[in-house]
């Protein structure tokens, strides 16, 4: 693969955010031509980030992979409207801002639904999840987010989908930050449908997401959804007949992605990529550690896809001008989104590798001396012995 650095357009910043991403300049470069919807080139693009995108979850014959225009959350909400019929009952596994927006979901669409909530620092619990479902019969469908950025903790996909499994329901999986990084197997992990998007660990542009789901779940899903545009079986119905979009498709986007996946391929799969931001991740905490700076969570709850770190004690630590700083040196990071903790987030994925975090984190030392910040440290105390 290419040199990482020499894939960026010069003068854009380094985007160490949870998406949108920096993307490599042969992505952006694949945007620089026009398609009409009914073009040969784009349908037969279309077809061929459809099957790959469910070879990638291992779905095989049983799966399907259902685009759609817009963001991530147009792909769940798209998902939990379809495959929810209206007598059903949705478990929401909340632990974060994203499990709280399915449960918006739920109440925007009259569907009938209970959460398990966790603390935003804490994984779910299986046992829990076994618990309710043994004592609500009436639930239909579970919906867990596997990687929930909110903290970046990673949710224990596989125990959870064994469970439901057993008790015969349908689990319904938000993979957004996750998905093409983290391994999402279906032979592994039965799953009725999984939820993603072109820009977060693929590496493609805003403005297209996905569900993968099992044919028989959407075949069964007719007349669900209360919303036309996300209507996820009338979309799978017109790209089964005749490979198109029912309303004007993200061309530009789609051919971004395609070209996306292309290089997602040629760096492993989802263990060269994974690789690649495990390595990021690492670099990143070691060398914020050192700095005195705290992660929210334990090394066994990190996904490697986001990190949070909790806000320095010092006085003279204030984030906005932490932030403008790094954006002065080329480097976006992201605000906390925690209830349990002052915070602020710092991503590994995108087009980044070891230069730029190393880059990174010289830019934050340098922000940190401007600011006259010596530690990173929430506790005043170990600040203090410093």
């Amino acid at each position: 693969m290419d040199t990482l650095s020499t894939n960026k357009t010069a003068g854009d910043p380094w985007l160490l955010t949870p998406g949108p991403l920096t993307t490599s300049a042969t992505v952006k470069a694949a945007m620089l031509h026009d398609w009409g919807s009914r073009d040969c080139a784009f349908i037969e693009a279309t077809a061929r980030v459809r099957a790959r995108l469910v070879e990638m979850a291992g779905g095989g014959d049983a799966y399907t992979c259902v685009p759609m225009q817009g963001s991530g959350t147009f792909a769940v909400e798209a998902m939990i409207g379809t495959l929810v019929p209206p007598a059903g009952k949705l478990l929401i596994l909340v632990n974060g801002a994203y499990g709280e927006r399915i449960a918006r979901i739920s109440r925007y669409y009259s569907r009938a639904h209970a959460t398990l909530t966790a603390p935003e620092d804490r994984a779910i619990d299986p046992a829990e999840v076994a618990a309710a479902l043994a004592k609500d019969p009436a639930i239909t469908h579970v919906a867990v987010v596997h990687c929930e950025t909110t903290s970046g903790v990673l949710n224990p996909i596989a125990e959870i989908a064994a469970i439901v499994a057993r008790a015969g329901r349908l689990l319904l999986i938000d993979a957004m930050s996750a998905f093409g990084a983290i391994e999402l197997d279906a032979a592994a992990v039965p799953f009725a449908a999984v939820a993603a998007s072109a820009n977060k660990c693929l590496e493609g542009v805003p403005g297209l997401g996905f569900v993968i789901v099992r044919k028989d779940a959407i075949a069964a899903s007719a007349g669900n959804a209360p919303s036309l545009s996300l209507d996820l079986h009338d979309q799978w119905q017109a790209m089964e007949k005749n490979g198109q979009w029912r309303f004007t498709p993200p061309t530009h986007v789609l051919f971004a992605f395609d070209r996306a996946l292309d290089e997602h391929a040629a760096e492993g799969g989802v263990a060269g990529r994974g690789a690649r931001y495990r390595a990021n991740c690492r670099l990143l905490i070691d060398g914020m550690t050192a700095l005195g700076f705290v992660p929210l969570l334990p090394a066994g709850l990190q996904a490697p896809i986001i990190v949070t770190f909790r806000m320095p004690a010092d006085p003279r630590f204030d984030f906005q001008l932490f932030y403008d700083g790094l954006v002065a040196r080329g480097y976006v990071i992201y605000p906390g989104k925690l209830t349990v903790a002052d915070s602020f987030r710092i991503g590994c994925i995108g087009r980044l590798g070891e230069p730029e975090m190393k880059g990174a984190l010289g830019a934050i030392r340098a922000t940190l001396a401007d600011m006259g910040v010596r530690d990173g440290s929430p506790e005043p105390a170990r600040r203090a012995a410093g």
